[in-house]
């Protein structure tokens, strides 16, 4: 099995940033794709960032694209996801995401985190 533990979450205002931070455990990080979504009140799962099982390839959905930042250590078994500039609209749940392939979509994911929560007041 794997687990994945989310940490980093909390209340900023606007223009601040936050580090997110995302340790996995039970299977070797390494082999997994990773991904970032995010979750507001009555909305659906909402894509923001991923990155391949090498770092080496990453991607972002454009309303974060030049604010937020995907990266991976593999030899700590963990994913982080760089938030600056933060904006009141990027409030939300943000969750961890794991699968041997790489996805943009929640339904590509088999392993989730449980989900930390960022706010940000104008």
């Amino acid at each position: 099995q794997v687990q994945l533990v989310e940490s980093g979450g909390g209340l900023v205002q606007a223009g601040g940033s936050l580090r997110l931070s995302c340790a996995a455990s039970g299977r070797r990080i390494s082999t997994y794709a990773m991904g970032w979504f995010r979750q507001a009140p009555g909305k659906e799962h909402e894509f923001v960032a991923a990155i391949s099982w090498s770092g080496g390839s990453t991607y972002y959905a454009d309303s974060v694209k030049g604010r937020f930042t995907i990266s991976r250590d593999n030899a700590k078994g963990a994913v982080y996801l760089q938030m600056n500039s933060l904006k009141p609209e990027d409030s939300a749940v943000y969750y961890c995401a794991g699968d041997s392939r790489l996805g943009t979509t929640a339904e590509a994911y088999e392993y989730w985190g449980q989900g930390t929560q960022v706010t940000v007041s104008s």
